[in-house]
């Protein structure tokens, strides 16, 4: 059985409902289910768990995808239905980054026929995300930001001038520690990000070397840095291979975050509010479905 978990907004995408329609006339069993609001995605988990469904299909976008996920690692590993995606929001950064197909009748067809992909998710302390989490201004980029600034935190084509004068907006930049295994860093910095996936923000590739079933999270930050340092730092982030003085890139599974103040950090783009979080890497937690040589996929 596969169970839709469809967020309301998407409820009138007629190729939803075309794709729905012809997949129940092929015989398959297809249940629906429209969210409303925060909380509907959980109670719908647990319905499809308790149903025996097969599949549970995130159809949504990255914030619908983060519910689920927190439902589904909210149940006993043996009573976890596989999960699916069928991708509707505006930016779907993991369903992309994982080639998901965008038609609804072609994510659904590979809810129902792929294999079943053991892969990764992050806890952060009582909470789950699949993707990235990010904090600094890039948890805070809105349509304001200056767009040099977008393409400089994810590592995009820019300008030298360009990169100075959209930092010249920044008035403070936060201050904290990470601390893991063969990390201390202590310090102000203007962007962080965890990273399972490989890019958010609407297609900022942040972890470009990032895998979902490595057993390891990617970490990228970007210090605080003197606007003489700017060359330095364009040579850092173009250079992606190398751990520089002002980006730091780290493989781990576990780290520890603690800012001098409570701040907001984005779980998949979703809010969450804390003055301290341990990142724990919670492997092999998930049975995704996803096309055949998905570039998020380790060969191990």
């Amino acid at each position: 059985m596969l169970f839709v978990i469809l967020n309301g907004k998407k409820l009138d995408i007629p190729e939803v409902r075309d794709a729905i329609y012809t997949l129940r006339e092929e015989g398959y069993r297809v249940e629906v289910r429209v969210t409303w609001e925060y909380g509907d995605g959980i109670r719908y988990v647990k319905e499809a768990s308790d149903m025996g469904a097969d599949t549970v299909v995130s159809a949504g976008g990255d914030g619908t995808l983060n519910e689920v996920v927190n439902a589904l690692m909210r149940l006993d590993i043996e009573l976890r239905p596989s999960l699916a995606i069928l991708p509707l929001g505006t930016a779907n950064d993991f369903a992309t980054a994982c080639e998901i197909p965008e038609y609804p009748l072609e994510a659904l067809r590979l809810a129902i026929e792929a294999k079943d992909t053991e892969v990764d998710c992050i806890r952060a302390n009582d909470r789950y995300f699949i993707n990235v989490a990010t904090g600094g201004i890039g948890a805070t980029i809105t349509a304001q930001t200056p767009t040099e600034l977008k393409n400089f935190l994810g590592g995009g084509a820019y300008t030298l001038s360009a990169v100075v004068m959209a930092l010249s907006n920044i008035s403070s930049n936060p201050e904290g520690k990470l601390v893991g295994e063969g990390i201390e860093i202590e310090g102000r910095y203007i962007a962080a990000a965890i990273c399972n996936g490989r890019q958010a923000g609407g297609g900022q590739v942040l972890a470009p070397h990032a895998y979902i079933n490595d057993g390891l999270f990617d970490i990228v930050i970007i210090l605080e840095f003197p606007l003489s340092a700017v060359a330095q730092v364009i040579r850092e982030v173009l250079d992606d291979s190398i751990d520089g003085e002002y980006i730091k890139r780290y493989k781990t599974s576990k780290v520890y975050s603690s800012p001098k103040e409570s701040r907001s950090i984005n779980l998949d783009g979703e809010p969450y509010l804390s003055r301290e979080v341990e990142f724990d890497l919670v492997a092999k937690s998930i049975r995704l479905k996803l096309p055949k040589n998905s570039p998020l996929i380790k060969d191990i």
